[in-house]
């Protein structure tokens, strides 16, 4: 932190306005809402956490227009309380490891490697024969860059990442720690004379295009030919697999555990939550959302909510759940009216 901050100073960094006493507060940090304490700033955004916030010590919390009036406490007024605290963590963020320049001595590089300015090759790194790095890259500890990859400026490869060859990434691109861009995709022919599985050959290469973001551990395999295609913004999370040929829109979302088969497509702004699992050769449209532990095995049309194992409308899904929940009482209900029936007839006087 460069200068000592107070809350007013804080709400006029994020543009925001002040209710309640304490605005002169000198401010030292950020935290949660359970965690935070006198000289601390938080933030609440969601109605569950009301009693949190209620009984949080911090000397302010940033809150949405719709919450202003209904706190006591001294608030920062914001249109998104969750992008504000963002902006005023960074002010109290630790300063940035610098990556110095220059390749490590114990690192590999091809002697026909491009290599741009500013550059930074860490320990034991590996930059294989026709690759090409642009300026300010910085490449981590132990990891792989295959031959004739293209790596744009500003990009950055966290330890252990594995580029394969002839791979293509943007600028300012970011791969997170054990994220394997290139690998064959998984496909084979079955040969009936020999009763074996015969390995297909992957030909393509995959391509990353600008201020994507790769998470820890995730995979994306190159194209059997062609490419496999991740879109300018796109952020992935960790553990997510992307098989081969698939294309993802720009600033779509995949969070950790999805799975994408083959040339499954996905347009502009789709979101896909945890652990989704999407069959291959479809077509997810625009601004789509599929909810987490959906299986989808049909196209999706621009903009749907999808949920629940067949995936159909989260609307739907949320009726099928209630009624699901409702089952035990329905089934009691149903044997009360049978034993009814049962001794209605059988003290039903019989007819003369």
């Amino acid at each position: 932190m460069s200068s000592p901050h107070t809350v007013r100073s804080l709400a006029a960094h994020v543009g925001g306005t002040l209710l309640g006493d304490g605005v002169d507060a000198a401010i030292t940090g950020v935290n949660d809402l359970r965690s935070a304490g006198p000289g601390q700033v938080s933030f609440f955004h969601n109605t569950k956490y009301e009693a949190d916030a209620r009984a949080s010590k911090a000397s302010a919390i940033l809150v949405g227009p719709k919450d202003a009036e209904r706190f006591t406490f001294t608030r920062i007024v914001v249109d998104s309380p969750s992008n504000a605290f963002a902006k005023i963590s960074e002010l109290f963020a630790p300063p940035p490891i610098r990556d110095e320049p220059g390749v490590h001595p114990t690192a590999v590089v091809a002697p026909d490697a491009i290599l741009g300015e500013g550059i930074s090759v860490g320990p034991h790194a590996v930059i294989s024969a026709g690759v090409r790095l642009g300026a300010r890259v910085v490449i981590g500890a132990n990891c792989f860059v295959g031959e004739q990859a293209v790596i744009g400026e500003g990009t950055r490869l966290y330890p252990l990442v594995t580029v394969r060859e002839r791979c293509i990434l943007g600028a300012r691109v970011i791969l997170h720690s054990g994220a394997v861009i290139g690998a064959d995709g998984f496909g084979y022919d079955f040969d009936r004379a020999t009763g074996r599985h015969v390995k297909i050959v992957h030909t393509g290469h995959v391509q990353i295009d600008d201020d994507a973001e790769i998470g820890a551990n995730t995979t994306i395999d190159r194209g059997r030919f062609g490419r496999t295609h991740i879109g300018e913004g796109v952020k992935i999370d960790n553990l997510v697999m992307i098989a081969h040929n698939v294309s993802v829109g720009a600033h779509s979302i995949i969070v950790s555990q999805t799975g994408i088969s083959g040339s499954t497509t996905l347009g502009r702004y789709v979101t896909l939550a945890g652990q989704v699992g999407l069959a291959g050769h479809l077509k997810l449209g625009d601004r789509s959302t599929i909810t987490a532990q959906s299986g989808i095995n049909k196209d999706v049309p621009a903009g749907a909510v999808l949920a629940g194992r067949h995936a159909i409308p989260i609307r739907e899904s949320l009726k099928l759940e209630a009624l699901v929940h409702r089952l035990p009482e329905l089934v009691e209900r149903l044997k009360a009216l049978e034993e009814k029936v049962l001794t209605d007839g059988s003290n039903a006087s019989p007819k003369s």
